[in-house]
């Protein structure tokens, strides 16, 4: 039987959860590490705290943040943002988290994904890849959280980061992001059928039958969920137990 993990995003600028559509418009959500709190004792399978302006500002901010939060949260924890070297990935993990999150400077330096991955292992390092639709079956990657478009196609750069040996990747589609109109499925679609690591789908949940949709792509790992939790859509619980009527386990 298929499992499927579930995941909270908590993307976070400066001291606040924060979200938008389509990766603009920011609006203050809440405290991260209540959230997250709540999102764990809420029977969440793991937390990615993402600082959404780590790259554009050049900096990283979220060492604070996530010691409380592993304080108080006893499940997986990824952190993404900012990561610019072997340095940054060591202090990320030694303040406890479980998973480090590169885009930009993978992007810029893929060198950085087999280095980091051959030191600390590759179920350590994920590839985050934020893609916008160009045209029929074609996604562009975009870096600095949504700012910047590459000429690299989406598809083709998950091959890459895999070969490299990310363990994982989170994929956010920017188009759906924060729109609770449902998953770019076909872009989850080609992504899961062009790697063999595991696949996180990002961007768009809203309903259970969002996503119902989403997995019934084969071989979809986990799903990323923002607004449906932060806003109250949906609770842990219930999307769990759809989970399971439609045929497939997760973690109660």
């Amino acid at each position: 039987m298929k499992s499927v993990r579930v995941i909270a995003r908590l993307d976070i600028k400066n001291e606040y959860v924060v979200k938008g559509i389509q990766l603009e418009g920011l609006r203050k959500i809440g405290n991260p590490n209540e959230m997250a709190k709540r999102y764990y004792e809420g029977g969440i399978d793991e937390i990615i705290l993402m600082d959404v302006v780590a790259s554009y500002y050049d900096r990283n901010s979220m060492k604070q943040i996530l010691t409380q939060a592993c304080k108080d949260v006893f499940v997986p924890i990824a952190v993404g943002g900012g990561v610019r070297s072997i340095e940054g990935v060591q202090e990320i993990l030694d303040c406890g988290a479980d998973k480090v999150a590169i885009n930009t400077q993978a992007v810029k330096t893929p060198e950085l994904i087999r280095q980091a991955s051959a030191i600390f292992g590759s179920q350590c390092i994920i590839a985050s890849i934020d893609a916008k639709k160009m045209g029929e079956n074609n996604w562009v990657v975009y870096t600095d959280n949504g700012r910047e478009q590459t000429n690299m196609c989406a598809i083709e750069w998950a091959k890459t980061v895999e070969g490299l040996g990310a363990g994982e990747i989170l994929l956010t589609s920017i188009d759906s992001d924060g729109t609770k109109k449902g998953f770019d499925c076909k872009l989850v679609e080609q992504i899961v059928q062009a790697v063999n690591i595991p696949v996180i789908a990002s961007g768009g949940a809203g309903t259970l039958e969002h996503i119902a949709s989403v997995l019934q792509i084969q071989e979809l790992d986990a799903i990323s969920l923002g607004s449906a939790l932060h806003y109250g859509a949906m609770d842990i619980a219930t999307i769990k137990q759809h989970i399971q009527r439609c045929g497939m386990s997760t973690r109660l």
